[in-house]
């Protein structure tokens, strides 16, 4: 197997570019920002850099599309604070769901 044909290469390849241009983030640090990007935290200018790589970047608009559906799956599963957990879920991850309602 070929570098290229290893799994990342293009993106990895794609970062390093987009790295050396002017005022651009490299895919690293795009999903750095995502969170902070879905809750409105980034200033004007920080919003424009992301929002320009991610016009750039497939695999990033890909990315924050899986990150923004997985959210919402994770609402929905615990949407009713009534409905019992299955006994299979681990207590510490009840535990840091449940801690992260508080924030």
């Amino acid at each position: 197997m070929t570098n290229r044909n290893k799994p990342g290469f293009l993106r990895r390849t794609k970062g390093a570019v987009m790295k050396h241009m002017h005022r651009m983030i490299t895919c690293k640090e795009f999903e750095d920002f995502v969170l902070q990007y879905l809750d409105g935290e980034l200033s004007r200018q920080q919003r424009a850099v992301f929002e320009l790589h991610m016009r750039l970047c497939r695999e990033c608009r890909e990315y924050l599309t899986a990150y923004q559906r997985t959210i919402e799956i994770g609402r929905e599963a615990f949407k009713s604070p009534d409905e019992t957990v299955p006994e299979d879920v681990p207590e510490d991850l009840i535990k840091a769901i449940l801690e992260s309602r508080d924030l």
